[in-house]
């Protein structure tokens, strides 16, 4: 089954179904699409009903009116669900798709039935020296660019140099991108009821392993697998052991 797009709440979205058996939601990552997810998807639509789809903002899917924080995107992924006669999945979410899944899991327990959270964000550090550094560069990049032409190019030099690629990249979704990272969900882990499986890469550079420790702790019912060697994507540095253990987990027969 090929990909369709449908329309919920005046939100055109592009959605995937495969496979048959209890549904399991299939989430991606900031600026992942549908195809991303390939891997996982092939995997569990042999033993479930898979449903993926396009993030309002990512891929085929049009970005959303205004900036949407990650309790907008958990409402919109929910109404998504229930067009398709969904009241309760598994999830299975990679980096910004896992935030997501974990935002239901704490505020809509009866949505969520197992979750996987491969990478997941929602926490938030103290910055680090290199962090506060840039920072006050960015400070000086807006007071330069009010000095006409010449302080204009010195904001976007100092720009391109200390902002992320993601942040570079998040074009019409920039207010969207601030906001989720602003978040912190912490707080709210202790409310999740949902059995949970962390899959974290020990080299992920982007969500660092601290934060995988922090959730199995503060997660009731939590269990971590490390990926020796993987990084932020470790589902595709090693899809044939993820897919066993994302198998297992969920009671595959």
């Amino acid at each position: 089954m090929e990909p369709q797009s449908i329309e919920v709440g005046g939100q055109s979205t592009r959605v995937l179904e495969r496979g048959e058996g209890d549904p399991v939601v299939v989430l991606h990552g900031w600026g992942g699409r549908i195809e991303s997810m390939t891997p996982v998807i092939e995997c569990l639509a042999t033993s479930f009903r898979v449903v993926a789809m396009d993030l309002p903002g990512f891929g085929e899917s049009p970005a959303p009116r205004g900036a949407w924080g990650t309790p907008d995107y958990a409402t919109y992924v929910t109404d998504v669900l229930a067009e398709r006669g969904i009241e309760r999945a598994h999830f299975v979410g990679h980096s910004y798709g896992a935030k997501t899944s974990l935002y239901l899991a704490a505020t809509r327990p009866p949505l969520v039935d197992k979750l996987i959270l491969q990478a997941s964000s929602g926490l938030r550090t103290p910055p680090s020296v290199q962090a506060r550094a840039k920072r006050a560069a960015s400070k000086v990049g807006k007071v330069a660019g009010r000095l006409g032409r010449p302080g204009r190019a010195v904001r976007r030099a100092i720009y391109d140099r200390v902002s992320s690629s993601d942040y570079r990249d998040a074009g019409a979704l920039r207010p969207t991108l601030v906001k989720v990272v602003n978040e912190d969900l912490k707080g709210l882990l202790g409310r999740v009821k949902a059995s949970t499986l962390l899959v974290w890469g020990t080299e992920d550079d982007a969500v660092p392993l601290v934060h995988a420790r922090t959730m199995e702790k503060l997660i009731p019912d939590a269990g971590l697998v490390l990926f020796e060697g993987a990084g932020h994507f470790a589902y595709l540095d090693d899809p044939t052991r993820f897919c066993v253990v994302a198998k297992h987990f969920l009671g595959a027969s």
